[in-house]
């Protein structure tokens, strides 16, 4: 286990890169979560009936 985790000498630089990139897709599903609240959110202060759901009245 511990020589696959090494990678033949690499294994800093392998999973130091998959952390780094676990880390950034991490802050864009945060970022992605915040912009949709803050739209939704003007949404509904622009137009009262506004919803959050995808299909229109009556249409389920």
């Amino acid at each position: 286990m511990s020589e696959f985790l090494a990678m033949g000498g690499y294994g800093f630089y392998v999973w130091s890169s998959y952390a780094a990139m676990a880390v950034v897709i991490g802050l864009e599903i945060r970022s992605v979560r915040s912009r949709r609240k803050t739209i939704v959110e003007e949404a509904r202060l622009t137009v009262p009936e506004a919803t959050t759901s995808l299909f229109p009245r009556g249409h389920a």
